[in-house]
């Protein structure tokens, strides 16, 4: 049998419109989102169909909102696929989504999970609202480039600094706002692409530290499992499955930069042969491709 990885996308995945068809066709994914909605006290499954897309985007909206979407991918996924569920090796998550991987891997209960995201969102969203900060999309240069673009436009006393590797000339940098502004200035003028990215802060950067200590009392009040399947972390690309570890990895990854190319490459250094992404959209697979086109994924869950 091939060996599987499952991966979940993150914060950035989320369209007005995203739980439409899979909820019409799946009576466990509406329950799913019926529980979630108790447990936040707002209707979910409303906002994740109709939006507004600005309350959708808000980060302590839309981290809840990505994991429910994921988790009841995964239920539809495991029905209708019941035979991959015994090929699956490991998971990985996009930052966010690395708690959709917990919940996969048996590591946290759904309802816990939804619990712990939305306290994620929340501290995320509050430390994002106290400092003027961002993130950029650099295309087309490799991590020692950007990290030297960085170094020159970085202003004195801010932070700035790659934080998103996510595949080959894709890397996201995340700081505080005017650094990002001349950074941007560096690289279009040297006519490489910089795009502006549409989150509420400078996540995976020192900016969040605020977070962590939030996130510690949030992960104080559930219960997380050894994983019955590895997770191949974003901290260090490298297998984890003790409850334990994720204590630790997790209030870390809020302020590290995402190791996603890496941590692919570790997938295939494990022998995995097929991979699904599971949740909305198709940004994972496309990283997948650049990091190794001949790696066969499959989008599930729109």
């Amino acid at each position: 049998m091939a060996k599987v990885a499952l991966l979940f996308p993150g914060q950035g995945a989320q369209t007005v419109g995203m739980a439409a068809a899979l909820v019409s066709r799946s009576e466990r994914a509406k329950a799913l989102f019926s529980r979630a909605s108790d447990i936040l006290g707002f209707d979910l499954l409303a906002l994740c169909s109709a939006g507004p897309e600005s309350e959708l985007n808000r980060t302590s909206n839309c981290q809840p909102a990505l994991f429910v979407h994921s988790a009841a991918a995964l239920a539809e996924f495991n029905s209708e696929r019941p035979e991959v569920a015994e090929q699956v090796v490991a998971v990985a998550g996009l930052s966010l989504g690395e708690y959709s991987a917990l919940y996969a891997a048996d590591a946290i209960s759904f309802e816990e999970g939804v619990m712990l995201v939305a306290a994620r969102g929340r501290a995320m969203q509050d430390a994002a609202s106290a400092v003027s900060s961002g993130m950029a999309s650099v295309i087309g240069l490799e991590y020692d480039q950007v990290r030297d673009y960085c170094d020159r436009a970085r202003l004195p006393g801010q932070i700035l600094q790659p934080a998103n590797l996510l595949c080959p000339g894709n890397i996201a940098i995340s700081g505080h706002a005017e650094s990002i502004e001349a950074c941007g200035k560096l690289v279009s003028d040297d006519g490489f692409k910089f795009i502006r990215l549409s989150v509420a802060g400078a996540f995976h950067t020192a900016i969040m530290q605020p977070a962590v200590a939030e996130l510690q009392k949030a992960l104080a009040k559930v219960r997380l499992s050894d994983s019955k399947i590895p997770l191949v972390a974003n901290v260090d690309a490298q297998e984890h499955t003790l409850a334990s570890e994720f204590e630790g990895l997790l209030p870390r990854q809020i302020v590290s930069p995402v190791l996603w190319e890496a941590s692919l490459r570790r997938l295939l250094a494990l022998g995995v042969e097929q991979f699904y992404e599971i949740g909305t959209g198709r940004v994972l697979t496309g990283t997948l491709k650049r990091t190794d086109r001949k790696a066969p994924c499959e989008a599930f869950g729109d």
